[in-house]
């Protein structure tokens, strides 16, 4: 057995087993598609119009605003209501402007049932070259199904709501939270290319554990502009832009010693598309023009294809 087939088969995560070795330190011979040995993957998560909301017909709204909602389930939250269109009707447009005006990449990932109230959002965003995966069906963890049908049925309209809205099939999942039991052996029965939901790597890898091979391309919450909700989270735009610069440093470091990584940043329409906040975003997609050839900047998608091609399954 090769060393780098040897690493294949540690970094697959069977089943419920939990896999506390991943790679064990014998990284494979993975070189991104310019060169890099660092990829970055920036993502912007279109989830306004899914969240909880009693205005919509649900029990209780969603409490994570720009502080805690103090109004009670069962009592139509407007002013939460209106934090999340702020995402829609203003952030997203200053987002999308900040990717073209650099020529940066990134994967949306993308709420159906947002999709459905805003179609106009998908197209312009698959319009200007970016990645359209699922965020499920609504903004909710995947771990709540309680049955393998309901999620099958929310995974499907979700992927025909994309497409109607003109986005091509999507072959990428990330769910906020932690998915269900079954949600990766239905994301293999529909043809899906990776899952994201996964914290616990600067790599992607491969989970074996299903029908086929299915690419784990991790995502991570500490480069993430929900920490700006947090109460140990980022309070000023400089200290999100400093982290994520730091976290550069780092892994540009392992990575000119022939070590691949990946970084991934998370962003949201509602927070970071505000202008005090965007400060943060604008520094962050300048420092990773300026990188040039030291960094990969890629798609989900793109970065799992080159994974792939690399490290076979």
């Amino acid at each position: 057995m090769t060393g780098e087939t040897m690493v294949a088969a540690r970094s697959g995560d069977a089943g419920t087993t939990r896999n506390l070795v991943g790679y064990g330190g014998a990284w494979p011979r993975l070189v991104w598609p310019n060169g890099a040995r660092l990829a970055v993957s920036v993502n912007i998560n279109l989830e306004e119009g899914a969240e909880w909301q009693v205005g919509d017909g649900d029990p209780a709204s969603e409490r994570i605003g720009e502080v805690i909602s103090v109004v009670e389930p069962g009592t139509r939250d407007m002013g939460q209501e209106q934090i999340f269109a702020y995402g829609t009707r203003a952030g997203f447009w200053r987002i999308l402007e900040a990717l073209s005006d650099r020529g940066l990449p990134a994967t949306w990932l993308c709420c159906g049932r947002a999709v459905e109230r805003s179609p106009a959002l998908l197209s312009a965003l698959v319009a200007d070259g970016h990645e359209a995966a699922v965020h499920g069906w609504r903004w909710r963890p995947h771990a709540d199904y309680r049955s393998r049908e309901a999620e099958a049925a929310d995974l499907d309209r979700c992927v025909a709501v994309m497409e109607a809205a003109g986005a091509p099939r999507p072959v990428g999942f990330f769910c906020r939270g932690a998915e269900s039991t079954w949600t990766r052996e239905l994301l293999i029965e529909r043809g899906f290319l990776y899952t994201s939901n996964a914290f616990d790597d600067d790599l992607p890898y491969w989970d074996r554990g299903g029908a086929r091979p299915l690419i784990v391309v991790p995502y991570a919450l500490d480069a993430n502009d929900m920490k700006f909700f947090h109460p140990n989270g980022f309070v000023t735009a400089d200290a999100m832009a400093t982290y994520v610069a730091d976290s550069l440093e780092v892994l540009l470091a392992e990575a000119e010693r022939g070590r691949p990584r990946l970084l991934n940043l998370g962003f949201h329409l509602r927070i970071v598309g505000r202008p005090g906040r965007f400060a943060a975003l604008a520094r962050i997609l300048d420092r990773l023009r300026d990188l040039g050839d030291r960094i990969y900047v890629g798609t989900r998608a793109d970065i799992a294809r080159s994974f792939a091609a690399s490290v076979p399954a």
